[in-house]
């Protein structure tokens, strides 16, 4: 066998050989050069970060050579069988000789960039084993055998080849004579592993820049060894040209129409922005010109090609923004990056109906990671997957190298809880420090949060706001009565009846399931099914897809004018383009409130529509405390707060020029003041808990559960659906089937994930619920409590 001969992976299914060694590391090495070309010189990294981490992904794999990896993989005469060594730590021995010549702190960042690409150096009791107690208090001879016995002429083959492929490349001068390979790779091997255990092994000081480069090098090896393995190149021409400004105001110019001043601002800033603009203003276009701007800038104080992230709050507002982008752009290449992205795929390839679900499953799960390979120039998502970067660590530290150099507008950032919206400020400040541009756009951000963006960043946002007048789309009135009274039903009622598409908006699914048993029977005796309709965050996956089919066919922005009703909770102030002729609504933080008045006379083409906002009960919460709620769900005082507000202004209509006043009123208060220190504590904390890398190569992952479900909550599918859920998982291949089965699935309350039942050999929670496809969960049983009721809020 020659150097030549050797594997780096096993046989693809159907294959009787496996890729070889030298293809992976010349394909790893070109991907590592793309990643190069597209990342461009971060500022913050030391000059030779690209070296260092070009040369590390050619050595990755050399330790590879061990006959008993060779046979692990089913190379060789004897039958496949475990190895049970880490290749990447004997890879050092090949980094030590390599690199023999070469000064010695260039080795040792060579040599980290080697030995991290798949496991930590050190985790948590009970966590992954780190590579540091792998090889814990071994002598030079007894590290040497773990690795059993290795070919000396296929090691001085493949070192020869390792030269001479980095010489080609500009890694090795051509002078250089490192020293042959033979019988001392190993020894080789423990020394360096040795001088990364002295370099790694105890924290970091906080003010040390090395935690950052350290993790951004681990995330460039990684990266380019998962692109090259996955044979999916990264997008090289970016959607967003230079052209774009150009089309964009040909376009406007075929209705009689031009760019408006706050687009063109926002189009001549350089830097940072906070742009604040309602809907229908030109937002998105805004954002973009801004963008535009800023990838050209970027490109050329950097050399790279600047990947652009369009980042919102909510599942169902992303997969809108993506298709418009897609059409905004003219490209199929738009990346939807958030935790059901494979869903989102599924959906779009399942609008043909003529196709059979098993068919498209694999293309689904196929473009989901194609993004999570960070191919796509331009994505849209939550926050949330850029803040995995956080973690750290083999699975997550490619986030934080991508997103060096990039362009970032967040839309609606007041929508998040002062914890979540802590952490975020974090990221940004982080993000601006890696070369990035930030844009926060809004049409209410309050003064105080602006406050914070300018306190977090070291370069304050350029602020542009449209100029002219607001839209006036709403009048308010304001009742004593809960939304579930008899007065207000009957209200409802005759609004029902005189043929207007009414949408009521309550805190909580009890509420709503209420209102809809009393509500839904005349709307569809007056007129069809589909004119009463609900919605909450306790559906299976798949019933409230059809369910928000349907709200966006009867009720849509741009769908004819037609009667019914719509009762939901919260979830529909921003997950939908739906346009009502009037809102009910319990009261809530008037953030909330303002989301939903957005839902009726969307684009304010007709006379200020009716909005009525009763008041909420406040209650405690069980197991919360002495706090208040309203109706359980918010926070009592920023909703007491909204609540006087406008009750200030009953009968009025809303000029939305006046809103972020309105806003500055509020945060003005002690609440306002606990609010920033809320916020301040908690971007600090995560900063100094997450941010500052003194630990960079200490497992992370047991924190990656957690993570999600802060983000994301939990799901379990039913009981009655454990059979189904099972077939499912079978129907296709892989990760095919598991989305199909997620279509099950059903968001849970957190504290009755203690009630479901874990099913090891399916991966997933089962709850025995009652459950019915047009008014969601119902009553939950366990061992501990008989029965959940649905009136209490889920």
């Amino acid at each position: 066998m020659s150097h030549r001969q050797l594997w780096a992976k096993s046989p693809p299914r159907g294959h009787d050989t496996g890729e070889l060694l030298t293809a992976h590391l010349t394909a790893a090495l070109e991907a590592m050069e793309e990643l190069q070309r597209r990342v461009g010189t971060v500022a913050a990294l030391p000059a030779p970060f690209w070296t260092w981490a070009r040369l590390a992904i050619l050595l990755h794999d050399a330790g590879k050579v061990a006959d008993g990896f060779q046979t692990m993989v089913g190379n060789g005469a004897q039958p496949a069988e475990p190895w049970g060594e880490r290749h990447e730590v004997y890879s050092l021995g090949f980094v030590a000789r390599v690199l023999a010549d070469s000064d010695r702190d260039d080795r040792l960042w060579v040599a980290t960039g080697v030995a991290t690409h798949h496991r930590p150096f050190t985790g948590p009791p009970g966590g992954r084993i780190g590579l540091f107690t792998c090889y814990d208090d071994v002598d030079p001879d007894e590290f040497n055998d773990h690795f059993g016995t290795v070919n000396p002429d296929l090691a001085a083959e493949l070192q020869d080849w390792l030269i001479t492929t980095a010489r080609t490349h500009g890694l090795l001068p051509g002078s250089s004579e490192p020293a042959l390979a033979g019988d001392g790779v190993g020894q080789d091997a423990y020394r360096l592993f040795e001088v990364l255990r002295d370099r790694w092994d105890e924290p970091l000081e906080t003010t040390d820049p090395d935690g950052l480069t350290a993790v951004l090098l681990e995330g460039a090896v990684t990266l380019a060894d998962h692109v090259s393995s996955a044979h999916s190149p990264l997008c090289t021409e970016a959607p967003l040209t230079a052209e774009y400004p150009a089309r964009l105001r040909a376009r406007l110019s075929e209705r009689q129409a031009e760019l408006r001043p706050h687009q063109v601002k926002a189009a001549a800033t350089d830097g940072h922005l906070l742009l604040r603009a309602p809907t229908g203003s030109g937002k998105t276009e805004a954002a973009l010109l801004w963008a535009q701007a800023q990838i050209r800038a970027l490109h050329r104080g950097t050399g790279g090609t600047p990947r652009l992230f369009y980042v919102l709050p909510y599942l169902a507002s992303i997969n809108a923004m993506a298709g418009r982008l897609g059409t905004e752009l003219d490209t199929p290449d738009i990346g939807v990056a958030h935790s059901r992205a494979a869903s989102y795929h599924l959906a779009r390839a399942l609008q043909d109906d003529c196709v059979p679900v098993e068919a498209v499953a694999p293309k689904a799960v196929s473009r989901a990671a194609a993004t999570r390979l960070f191919r796509e120039l331009v994505r849209v998502g939550t926050p949330y997957q850029l803040l995995r970067g956080a973690l750290a660590g083999p699975a997550h530290s490619g986030i934080l190298i991508d997103a060096a150099n990039s362009v970032f507008i967040l839309d609606e950032l007041h929508a998040y809880d002062p914890r979540r919206l802590g952490m975020i400020l974090a990221m940004l400040r982080l993000w601006e420090d890696l070369g990035g541009r930030l844009a926060v756009l809004s049409a209410t951000l309050p003064d105080a949060l602006a406050d914070l963006l300018d306190t977090t960043l070291a370069v304050p946002c350029q602020r542009v706001a449209l100029a002219g007048s607001w839209p006036r789309r709403h009048r308010i009135t304001v009742q004593a009565t809960h939304l579930t009274d008899p007065s207000a039903i009957a209200e409802i009622t005759e609004r029902v009846r005189a043929g207007q598409a009414v949408l009521v908006v309550v805190n909580n699914v009890a509420d709503a399931r209420d209102l809809s048993e009393k509500l839904a029977p005349l709307a569809v005796e007056l007129y069809e099914p589909e004119a009463a309709l609900l919605l909450h965050s306790r559906f299976r996956r798949k019933d409230r897809s059809t369910i928000e089919a349907a709200i966006q066919a009867r009720f849509g922005t741009r769908a004819p004018r037609r009667p019914g009703i719509l009762v939901a909770t919260q979830v529909v102030e921003v997950s939908l383009d739906v346009d009502f002729d009037v809102l009910y609504t319990s009261g809530a933080p008037l953030d909330a409130l303002l989301q939903r008045f957005g839902r009726v006379n969307r684009l304010g083409a007709r006379s200020p529509a009716p909005v009525i906002v009763h008041q909420p009960a406040y209650r405690r919460r069980r197991g919360g405390g002495l706090a208040e709620y309203a109706d359980g769900v918010y926070d009592a005082e920023p909703t007491r707060l909204a609540m006087d507000l406008l009750s200030r202004h009953d009968g009025q209509v809303v000029d939305e020029r006046d809103v972020p006043g309105w806003f500055n009123e509020i945060y003005a208060g002690d609440w306002g003041t606990q609010w920033r220190r809320s916020v301040d504590q908690f971007r600090d904390e995560f900063r100094t808990a997450f941010l500052g890398f003194t630990h960079p190569f200490d497992d992370r992952g047991c924190l990656a559960q957690k993570f999600d479900e802060l983000f994301d909550g939990a799901e379990a599918v039913l009981a009655d659906d454990r059979d189904e859920y099972a077939a499912l998982l079978t129907s296709a291949s892989g990760s095919a089937g598991r989305l199909l089965a997620e279509e099950l699935l059903i968001p849970l309350p957190p504290y009755t994930v203690a009630r479901c039942h874990w099913d090891r050999r399916m991966k997933v929670r089962v709850l025995d619920a009652d459950y019915d496809p047009s008014y969601g969960l119902g009553a939950i049983r366990d061992q501990a409590r008989n029965c959940y009721e649905p009136g209490e809020v889920l």
